[in-house]
């Protein structure tokens, strides 16, 4: 087993990070967040010579989630099963609405979708034979989930947590405390050296986060 490489390809108007991840040996690929712009994806996977085992979803939001039966569909026109897993079952009514939500902003080409598995904090997920552990990430939508591979100190954080920000919280489903709790005691307590890619924009550390972000500010990290 090599390690793992990465891409992102910004998808939809919001250029949300869809991130390609896949063992360097290998070539055994997972794509995080397929929420639309399928073609370019695909030509993502093709330019590296990729085989996709599977898909992950942290949330239900349309822009991270209403490509994803687009692409399973494609990815098994040529053959083998792609399931979809995660994000957490309390995401459900977002995941049966994308469609509707992407319609409301002009966005073709959304389905609804159901994972072939729902992730609960505590299990595990493979990228390309490296391990990540899932945390339940609440706040920004009831079902978030977050992706932790503690080999190589690498987080797909998804809408949780942002250079220099947070994930929104005022939907009517949205958590602000909850939000801030799971980064506090979750996320922050891995380690300052923890890189992660986030759902916009660019990535950060959990050190630098913890040390700038000013939605942080005066929030007590308790150790692990």
């Amino acid at each position: 087993m090599g390690v793992l490489r990465g891409a992102i390809v910004p998808v939809t108007p919001f250029q949300q990070n869809c991130t390609l991840l896949w063992d360097s040996d290998t070539l055994q690929a997972t794509v995080i967040d397929p929420g639309g712009d399928v073609d370019q994806i695909l030509a993502a996977i093709e330019q590296n010579n990729l085989r996709v085992e599977r898909i992950l979803l942290t949330h239900g939001h349309m822009d991270h989630a209403g490509g994803a039966a687009g692409l399973k569909q494609a990815l098994e026109a040529g053959g083998g099963a792609v399931p979809i897993e995660g994000p957490d079952i309390r995401d459900k009514f977002l995941l049966d609405d994308l469609a509707a939500q992407a319609a409301k902003y002009g966005i073709p080409g959304a389905s609804n979708v159901t994972p072939d598995r729902w992730l609960s904090e505590g299990e595990t997920v493979r990228v390309g034979g490296h391990e990540f552990a899932v945390l339940h990430c609440p706040g920004h939508t009831p079902g978030h989930v977050v992706f932790i591979n503690h080999d190589q100190r690498l987080a797909l954080v998804g809408d949780v947590l942002f250079q220099g920000s947070v994930g929104r919280s005022d939907f009517p489903y949205g958590d602000g405390d909850a939000l801030i709790a799971a980064i506090v005691e979750k996320l922050l307590p891995l380690g300052d050296e923890y890189q992660f890619v986030c759902g916009h924009g660019p990535g950060s550390t959990f050190g630098a986060e913890r040390a700038s972000n000013p939605f942080l500010r005066g929030a007590t990290v308790r150790s692990v």
